[in-house]
């Protein structure tokens, strides 16, 4: 499999920032059953405004994050840009009778997302200069943790489909699984894990507008009840980056899933939902 992903900068620390760049772009590997290999490096860099030891420490990030996965760099590319940006180019290996494709997910199939979420949201207040140091350190590490746990977890237990949560946010992302899948979903809102202090700034409405987007791409297929309030919705299509994965599993196992991966570190993951038999017109439906 080959994946390509660049982000532009979501924290102030440049090594954090090249570090979230690669866990981003290894994730699209790991939502598929795939372990990552061999990368290509891309950064876009205004020399014209930044000291190259900036640029020297976001790709020190890079290094380290892909040192963890176990993907070698084997090239890439830095141009001078107006605006900086960072990605891979990432290629994995997967056993194709354990692929995991988001056709695949079964009705009766339990929803686990493996990280909280709230990422977009915190990036906008770092903009505004109000997120809290606790708000950000807890989003960086977060972003910069990757998903290899996660799919080890999937696979052990039989997932039967997959899926990142990045750019198009919690619904968004859910919504191409199901219409791909031909089920329905049923979300169980309270369980859905959130960073902390991400609700309250919502509540405030400062969300980003790819966060809005999302939400209204999604409203077509959605239907929320009445103690879902306007600021869940927006934090539920929260564009994220470096996101968890929302995991497909027979019922049975999910609860073992949440065990195991807070037995190897990942302790925010929840069950947040389950999968059922398609209905007309509604296929995300979003309970209190």
């Amino acid at each position: 499999m080959l994946t390509i992903d660049v982000i532009t900068p979501i924290v102030d620390d440049p090594r954090a920032f090249g570090g979230i760049a690669a866990a981003n772009s290894i994730s699209d590997v790991y939502a598929m059953g795939g372990r990552p290999e061999v990368a290509l490096s891309f950064v876009g860099f205004p020399t014209d405004k930044l000291d190259l030891e900036i640029l020297s420490e976001v790709l020190q990030g890079i290094r380290d994050v892909c040192a963890r996965a176990g993907c070698a760099i084997v090239g890439g590319h830095t141009i001078a840009d107006p605006e900086l940006k960072c990605g891979l180019a990432v290629f994995g290996t997967v056993d194709p009778a354990r692929v995991w494709s988001q056709r695949r997910a079964r009705a009766g199939d339990a929803l686990v997302l493996s990280k909280p979420l709230g990422t977009g949201i915190v990036g906008q207040a770092i903009k505004a200069g109000s997120a809290t140091p606790e708000m950000i350190g807890t989003a960086t590490e977060q972003m910069m943790a990757l998903n290899d746990v996660a799919r080890d977890v999937g696979l052990e237990l039989g997932a039967t489909s997959c899926t990142d949560v990045t750019g198009f946010g919690f619904l968004g992302h859910l919504k191409h699984l199901v219409e791909a899948s031909d089920v329905r979903a049923v979300v169980q809102a309270s369980r859905v894990p959130l960073i902390d202090g991400v609700l309250a700034l919502a509540e405030t409405g400062a969300v980003p507008g790819g966060t809005k987007r999302n939400l209204a791409y999604a409203a077509s297929i959605t239907t929320f009840s009445e103690g879902v309030g306007a600021a869940l919705r927006l934090v539920l299509a929260d564009a994220q980056t470096s996101g968890g994965l929302l995991l497909c599993l027979p019922a049975e196992n999910a609860d073992e899933a949440v065990r195991r991966l807070a037995d190897r570190g990942v302790g925010l993951a929840a069950v947040v939902g389950r999968l059922e038999p398609p209905a007309d017109g509604t296929r995300i439906s979003v309970e209190a």
